[in-house]
Order: C-alpha cells, then structure tokens, then sequence
C-alpha cells in the first residue's frame, strides 16, 4: 500500500511555477556563500562556523514557528526521528566542512565537486539498497567520477591542499548521503533536521573556536551568510521543491556550483585553476546532460497498462 504522505502531491500550474521560482532562487541564494565568506576577515574558521550557524539555526526556527506555529514546531523535531537526526549530522558536517574548506581551496573547487550529489545519491542508493540504476545513470557516474578525479588530481602534485579537496570531497559524499535518506524517508519533513544541524554545527564550533569576538562588520557579513545564505536557502527550497517534479529541481539546483565561481571571479577575482575548470565542465556537463534525459522519460506519457514499475522477473 502506498505511503499517501510519500505521494506526490497534487500541484496548480501556478503553484508549480511558483516552486520553480523558489527552488531556483534558493540555488542563486546559495550561490552567494562563498563571496560572502570572502569577505570576513575573522581568521579562525571555527568563528565563522558558529556565528554563521547560530544566525541560520535562529531564522530557521522563526520561519517554522512563523509557518506552522509552536506546537506544530515541536511536533516536527519529535516526528522527524533517526531519519532526521541522522540527515541533521550529515548537514552539520557537510556546513561545516564547507566553511573550513574555504582556508585551503577556491570556491569552484568546492562547489564543482557538490555538482555532483545528484549521481553520488544514486551510486550510494544502488550500494546501500541495492536501488536500480539506468546505464545512463551509470556512464554520468563514471563521467563525475572522472572529473572530480581531474580536480583532485591538483592536489596530488602539491598545487592545492589535499585538505582543502579532501573537505570538499567530504562534503558532497554528506549530501549524498543526505539525499538517500530523505528519498528513502520520504514523508519525513527535513526542515528541522537541518535546523538541528546547524545547532550542531554550532556547539561542535563552540568547542573549537579561540574567541567569539568579531568585528560589527564581520558580524554584518556572518548574519548574510547565515540567514541569508544558509537560513533563507534551505527556506525557499523545503517550499518549493515539493512543487516540482524531482528533475527540475534537480536541475534548477545545477545553479548553485555554476554561478558561485562566476560571483566570487567578479567580485574578489579568485580565478579557478584549469583543472578546476576542466573537471568541473565534465562534472556539470555529466549532470546536466543526465538530468535532461531523466526529465525526458519523466515527460514520455505512459501506455494503457504500463505502470513504470519494473518487472518481478
């Protein structure tokens, strides 16, 4: 019998033109994380993480009371269970490991490599849970596998961290993660798993900063990057990507790593390392190419007596 919580819900032409503008918005949001992180000066990175942390947790929590209220508010952090704690530890992870990867690697290399999740998922899901995966799906995964092996390759002769890849390699393996659990745990709301994850985030940093003192413009700039950036992100896609189709999301989603590099080229002119730029070509074009085919099958109507679920033999 089917989940009706984990159903697709039904969805107006104007309320699924309104998801597309939201999840396309928050992509450009989180575009902006690391031109924004550029420009604090704090030099302890575990400084940033928690007051970017603190300012995310903070709005998130006033937008679930804003939408559904106190005690609807407490009723998500009780139902959302080991799914939601576990999604809350890979976001705490991933948030941090963003921040800290910014002190040893350019923006593009982290964002590059996160192009990525989309296949990452599926290549988990497929080992995890033995999920099926289509011989399309199979040539991206090699075609990302390739790129961020280009990208990471720089780090093998000395020319960037192997910290800073290392980071960002971590980071996209936890948002994988996090996308198999959310598929997998489907009528489980996930707002407040990454509400707790930046509270996490943020007690983990408590522990490991040196001071919490900054300056009034960094403090400017650290309450851009965690309501804005990270806070209103995560608000404009929980709304509206149970609008649209998974596809398009997914593919709206494929702003983020191209347009972070490009703001963060114009505005602190940190030019991306060839490399970056090949590997990250071949991993968007990978992505790009594959969602556009799943979005084209997505499309195809279905036959009298076809339900697109594979065979039992």
């Amino acid at each position: 019998m089917t989940d009706i919580a984990s159903s697709p819900i039904a969805v107006s032409p104007h309320g699924e033109r309104i998801g597309f503008l939201l999840v396309f918005l928050s992509a450009l949001t989180w575009s902006f994380g690391g031109t924004i992180a550029r420009f604090i000066d704090t030099g302890d990175s575990w400084t940033v993480v928690f007051w970017r942390s603190v300012w995310a947790a903070a709005f998130l929590v006033c937008f679930m009371i804003w939408r559904d209220g106190w005690r609807g508010t407490l009723k998500l952090f009780r139902d959302m269970g080991p799914p939601g704690l576990a999604v809350a530890l890979c976001f705490a992870t991933a948030s941090t490991s963003f921040v800290v990867a910014l002190a040893y690697t350019t923006v593009a290399n982290i964002l590059l490599m996160q192009a990525g999740v989309p296949l990452l998922a599926a290549l988990l899901a497929w080992a995890l849970f033995r999920e099926r995966v289509a011989m399309a799906t199979w040539v991206a995964i090699g075609a990302v596998i390739a790129g961020v092996a280009i990208m990471v390759s720089e780090s093998l002769d000395g020319a960037v961290s192997p910290i800073g890849d290392g980071l960002a390699l971590l980071i996209a393996v936890m948002f994988s993660i996090a996308t198999v659990i959310t598929r997998r745990f489907s009528h489980v709301r996930m707002t407040p798993a990454t509400c707790l994850g930046t509270m996490l985030a943020a007690a983990f940093a408590a522990s490991q900063v040196s001071e919490f003192a900054v300056s009034s413009r960094d403090m400017g700039f650290l309450f851009a990057f965690g309501v804005v950036n990270l806070g209103l992100g995560l608000a404009f896609f929980a709304t509206g990507a149970r609008l649209v189709p998974a596809a398009i999301a997914a593919l709206l989603g494929t702003f983020e790593p191209i347009l972070g590099p490009i703001w963060v080229w114009l505005i602190h002119s940190e030019v991306p390392s060839a490399r970056t730029i090949v590997g990250g070509a071949v991993v968007v074009t990978a992505l790009l190419v594959h969602i556009g085919l799943e979005f084209k099958r997505q499309a195809r109507p279905v036959r009298p007596g076809v339900t697109g679920m594979p065979s039992p033999n």
